[in-house]
């Protein structure tokens, strides 16, 4: 198993027009790169370590069984992203963009030619649909847990929130959904001092705690009885405030841009026709929201399979307490459990077969 790689993809133009020069998308594999192909992209600031808690001999995303391959977001800090690069101001990602740039990788570089399967968590999930609209033939399965295909107006407004408190640190006001921070008057980008890094991050931190995990996660007194922090101020300093130092301001701001505008109507042959991307969804779908998510709720992912053509989409939501964090990234072991019996039975029901067809999945 080699460690975190990059592919080269050259000046990689994008939706808006905008490109980034001289990009390039950071990945991972596990496994034989004969086995059947799993793509499984990475999430809202996390790392592509932050997405092996699901893979091993003891998970379902065996590197035995499966050739995995875990693609990072530009802006995530391994692919092309603010912090490592110089890129002033960084352009505008979309979920369209990723993942053009991950079938590159995928196909070109690294041969396959047809996947098993895609999956991800949370934006990892808005990926999944992406690659399920963009390249509907590509894979066999697809299965989006805690996310969505189109980031709803409640969604954008969560993010509003966090946004504002990190930009307010440099005295900046939000533009709007899907905006940059207002700058003054012929002020094209505006640096971070470290007191407004630490100031904003810790904000930042603060602001999304009241929304990763439900209401009854805290009723419970989970933060305490589970994770083993000693009251919940402890946990908002040492688990919300510690995550967010840990990030780069530009970077967070960079793919929050591309949950906001996450849409994956807004390609062709579909033009913002959020019914005719669902419809033309061809994969096995198995669509995983968690019941007490805050922001991305099982109404949402009733809608989406709702609009799938009859027969493709299913939908059936973690039994937990856990909120979002139900998803990932595998601190609540039940919910781990339960995903993963979850990806035996979609992947399970044909495994012999899958196996025996591998030779479909990877160019010669």
């Amino acid at each position: 198993m080699a460690g975190v790689q990059t592919y080269e993809l050259g000046d990689w133009k994008l939706q808006s027009g905008q490109s980034i020069p001289a990009a390039k998308i950071a990945y991972k594999t596990f496994g034989d790169s004969k086995s059947p192909p799993i793509i499984y992209p990475s999430w809202y600031s996390g790392s592509i370590g932050d997405n092996e808690w699901l893979i091993g001999e003891d998970h379902v995303l065996d590197p035995k069984k499966y050739f995995i391959v875990i693609t990072a977001l530009f802006g995530n800090g391994q692919s092309t992203s603010p912090s490592n690069s110089d890129i002033r101001p960084f352009p505008r990602v979309t979920f369209y963009d990723n993942v053009r740039a991950q079938y590159k990788l995928v196909t070109e570089h690294l041969g396959i030619k047809h996947a098993r399967a895609v999956l991800g968590w949370s934006m990892g999930a808005g990926q999944t649909y992406q690659w399920a609209t963009s390249y509907p033939d590509f894979m066999d399965i697809c299965v989006p847990f805690c996310g969505s295909a189109k980031t709803s107006l409640h969604n954008q407004v969560f993010l509003e929130g966090v946004k504002s408190a990190l930009l307010a640190a440099r005295k900046n006001s939000s533009g709007g959904s899907c905006e940059d921070g207002i700058l003054s008057q012929g002020e094209k980008y505006r640096t971070w001092t470290a007191e407004e890094k630490e100031v904003g991050l810790k904000a930042f931190g603060r602001g999304y705690a009241g929304w990763g995990f439900s209401q009854a996660f805290y009723r419970e007194k989970l933060y305490e009885t589970v994770l083993g922090f000693k009251d919940l101020e402890d946990f908002m300093k040492n688990f919300w405030e510690t995550w967010a130092l840990s990030k780069d301001p530009e970077n967070l701001l960079v793919m929050l841009y591309t949950w906001q505008a996450g849409d994956c109507s807004k390609q062709a042959p579909y033009d913002g026709d959020f019914r005719a991307a669902m419809q033309a969804i061809k994969a096995k779908t198995l669509v995983l929201p968690c019941q007490t998510d805050l922001y991305f709720p099982p109404e949402d992912s009733e809608i989406e399979v709702a609009n799938m053509k009859e027969g493709v989409g299913k939908m059936e939501a973690f039994p937990s307490i856990w909120g979002h964090w139900a998803g990932g990234p595998g601190d609540s072991k039940k919910d781990v459990e339960w995903l993963d019996n979850k990806l035996r039975e979609i992947l399970g029901d044909d495994e012999e077969l899958a196996t025996k067809m591998a030779s479909a999945y990877v160019s010669a």
